[in-house]
């Protein structure tokens, strides 16, 4: 029996966390020995607690009973130290408990298990940010203060975990937002409202956004724009509410700088507020993105426009872009929205780089895009038949680069344009069905390429007989995309670095506020 004692002894020291059955055996003797979960120490305080209080004992006669010092007892109830096992075995006897009850993982009551839920959240860094002095759940406070403590507690620490969105979580929401635009085909009715309301309040009908517009235009919304050098590097630019100023960089890396500013007003146009979650970040994003693409291209004048050259089955995104001024990818994401609304035309978009891994995609025309399993597309391979990825071994990069390509969903035409955004050229990417190709200028193109994706044997797996020479035999050193297995930076507005936007607000707030 002293080795079973001194075994269990062991174990409990040593913080065993699985209950397990081993057999010791000697010549003669077999004993079966039951190592016990060690409970978490909350937990077993709790347990001391409730025994202890339900024999009407103070915490000064159980120490005295045991012969320990009040001061260490108070330390085990409340969970800051572990007992060794001959107290654990004294104090069961004192309060007649049997030691299995004692080392429990349950809570005895349901009062114990929210002061152990107070105890956890009190030691989770989350609470040490709020800096509120912690709360020691005595007798005297009621139940239902620590019910609703606890809840609250609950409910800040939701709100804290609904923005670290894991790629995962983020590619979910970004699925269901894309979801909803197929569903209205891409166009926001709202949205052009209010952008056709703030072209209207300043003046302008059609045409290149000139500055002027751009200034008219913050004016409108109360807000004045202030050119900066030292713009916080997590953004693109930062409003500050309190004096109605938009910041904003000198030269925007890769943005059309009429575009940052657009974008920025989105929001308030819009009534943008807080984000309650990244869902709901991406599509406030959407939203100002096509507020700013609806002022640059309005529809007013868009339409018209696509209207004549649909009729004489010229549509061209360089026409379009050249007419309003604006960017290709732009130009392709307006005719987006509305090109099936009014023109009838389903379509896909894609933003891809030069080794085919898709940045930004749409689609209302069931092109087989290439999804992972939560059906997203964004991070994915397209096809190496597409003209996304042939546009990148064409000779003529200013151009535009048209192929038909037939695919298991049908035949489509796409138009792919190469452009370079912070030095990285990406193919900006439109396409539609065959039956809709005759509206296009370029649709005599006589580039045809065949696609069998998403079948592996297209492009995920390589040809037979390159595979049965080099398989085995090569070892690539793989480039780490870091940014695909963290979890996205937390925070209402994710990715940004508040304390950086709060020095440089307080830094450039005029002298007299």
């Amino acid at each position: 029996m002293n080795f079973l004692i001194s075994t269990h002894h062991a174990l409990y020291e040593w913080g065993v966390t699985s209950y397990a059955s081993k057999n010791y055996c000697d010549s003669s003797v077999k004993l079966n020995i039951v190592t016990e979960l060690t409970p978490d120490l909350v937990t077993l305080g709790q347990r001391l607690r409730h025994a202890r209080r339900a024999r009407g004992l103070t915490l000064a006669q159980l120490a005295g009973q045991v012969g320990a010092a009040s001061s260490a007892l108070s330390m085990v109830e409340n969970g800051r130290r572990e007992p060794r096992l001959t107290l654990l075995r004294s104090l069961a006897t004192a309060l007649d408990t049997p030691i299995d009850d004692l080392l429990r993982p349950e809570p005895p009551s349901r009062r114990a298990s929210l002061e152990i839920a107070l105890a956890r959240a009190q030691q989770d860094p989350a609470f040490a940010n709020l800096e509120l002095t912690p709360l020691r759940p005595s007798p005297r406070i009621p139940t239902d203060v620590l019910e609703h403590v606890v809840g609250l507690y609950d409910e800040l620490r939701r709100r804290d975990e609904r923005f670290a969105a894991t790629p995962e979580a983020a590619r979910r929401a970004n699925v269901a937002l894309r979801r909803q635009m197929r569903e209205q085909d891409n166009y926001f009715p709202a949205v052009e409202d209010e952008a056709r309301t703030a072209l209207k309040a300043v003046g302008h009908a059609t045409g290149a956004l000139p500055q002027r517009v751009i200034t008219d235009l913050a004016s409108h919304y109360g807000f004045t724009l202030h050119n900066v050098t030292d713009l916080p590097e997590s953004t693109r630019s930062v409003a500050d509410l309190v004096h109605r100023r938009i910041y904003l960089p000198q030269r925007p890396a890769g943005h059309d700088p009429r575009y940052v500013v657009l974008q920025t007003l989105g929001h308030f146009a819009l009534g943008h507020t807080d984000p309650k979650d990244f869902a709901d970040f991406l599509r406030q994003r959407v939203e100002a993105n096509y507020f700013a693409a609806a002022l640059l291209v309005p529809e007013d004048a868009a339409l018209p426009f696509l209207v004549a050259a649909k009729r004489d089955h010229s549509l061209s995104m360089e026409d379009l872009r050249d007419v309003f001024g604006v960017s290709h990818e732009t130009a392709t994401h307006r005719f987006t929205n509305l090109a099936t609304h009014h023109l009838g035309i389903s379509v896909h978009f894609a933003r891809t780089d030069a080794t085919g891994t898709i940045y930004k995609a749409y689609e209302n025309d069931s092109l087989p895009f290439p999804t992972d399993a939560t059906g997203a597309i964004e991070g994915q391979l397209a096809c190496r038949q597409f003209s996304s990825r042939r546009v990148f071994a064409s000779t003529d990069r200013y151009g535009t680069y048209t192929q038909y390509t037939d695919t298991p969903n049908g035949t489509y035409f796409c138009m792919s344009h190469v452009e370079v955004a912070g030095g990285v050229p990406f193919a900006v990417t439109v396409g539609v069905p065959f039956p809709h190709a005759k509206w296009f200028r370029g649709s005599d193109t006589q580039r045809r390429r065949k696609s069998g994706c998403p079948s592996p044997s297209c492009c995920k797996r390589p040809p037979a007989e390159l595979a049965s020479k080099w398989e085995g035999q090569a070892w690539p050193s793989a480039r780490a995309h870091s940014h695909l297995l963290a979890a996205l930076p937390p925070g209402t507005f994710p990715g940004v670095d508040t304390t950086d936007v709060y020095t440089f607000l307080e830094t450039h707030a005029p002298a007299d506020s």
